[in-house]
């Protein structure tokens, strides 16, 4: 089981999320985490809520090791060929260390307030599936052409090329078992989700028919998921368990409402429990 922490940005200033950022390269978590929201989802409406694909740049500038994504990018929030542009950059300072994971996006409040659009859940489906596209020509080839029903793309070429190759993982996140699953199963490098151990029994079912319809192998689609840790020790473990008896292979841990002390106890207590 690998493991990434997710540093949670709401209400916290630069140096609270480098420390975080730092503690988790420090103790081995494989990857750290942040969200692509332009506002706090909890707390103070007013409080501060850094940009995500600039605070990755960042990061990657002060890291060495650790492995950098946001969980998720709101396809809507900006053209995938300024997105793809964005995870090349980030991808270069950090040498190599970037996952790209995309979802449909929800928040249609945050969508309303800044005046970006936000089309229906069929529409944006559509969206992500031709951006997940894009982003793979783009990241991989020259003169890509693309016409799709919401994006065109004319003989484009972006340079240089990703440190990763033939680009950094591509992570689709959501739940959706009409839309989004067979979109994951067709184009994901790693998918996250979440659910009953039931749940995503099913839910990996769709996943496989979708990459063995699109003539690839689903072995190669790595299962991704997210762990609280504010439940009592022993619960915490039986979901670990549950998660990993289903076969999910990366645990993004959640960083704990009960703040600094919880995440070190289960640093320095539990975490060496699941690795074992």
């Amino acid at each position: 089981m690998r493991f990434g922490l997710d540093v949670a940005q709401h209400q916290l200033q630069w140096s609270e999320i480098l420390e975080r950022v730092r503690f988790a390269e420090e103790t081995g978590f494989e990857g750290a985490w942040v969200f692509d929201h332009f506002s706090a989802l909890y707390g103070d409406p007013d409080g501060p809520c850094l940009e995500g694909w600039t605070l990755l740049a960042g990061l990657a500038a002060y890291t060495v090791s650790i492995r950098l994504g946001t969980l998720v990018t709101g396809i809507t929030h900006r053209h995938p060929a300024v997105l793809a542009s964005q995870a090349v950059t980030v991808d270069h300072i950090s040498d190599g260390r970037l996952e790209l994971a995309i979802g449909a996006a929800w928040n249609d409040e945050e969508h309303e307030e800044l005046g970006i659009p936000f089309p229906d859940a069929d529409e944006r489906m559509d969206r992500l599936e031709e951006s997940v596209q894009i982003l793979r020509s783009l990241l991989t080839r020259d003169d890509v052409t693309f016409e799709g029903d919401y994006y065109e793309l004319r003989n484009a070429t972006y340079r240089p090329r990703p440190v990763q190759q033939p680009h950094p993982p591509i992570w689709i996140g959501g739940t959706g078992r009409r839309r989004l699953l067979p979109i994951a199963g067709r184009h994901a490098d790693v998918w996250h989700g979440w659910g009953t151990r039931d749940e995503l029994r099913t839910m990996f079912e769709i996943l496989d028919e979708a990459a063995e319809q699109a003539g690839r192998n689903p072995q190669d689609i790595a299962r991704a998921s997210s762990l609280s840790i504010s439940e009592p020790w022993d619960q915490v473990r039986r979901e670990f368990d549950d998660l990993a008896e289903v076969g999910i292979s990366y645990l993004v841990v959640e960083w704990p409402s009960e703040g600094w002390g919880r995440i070190q106890e289960f640093v320095e207590k539990v975490w060496p429990v699941l690795q074992s």
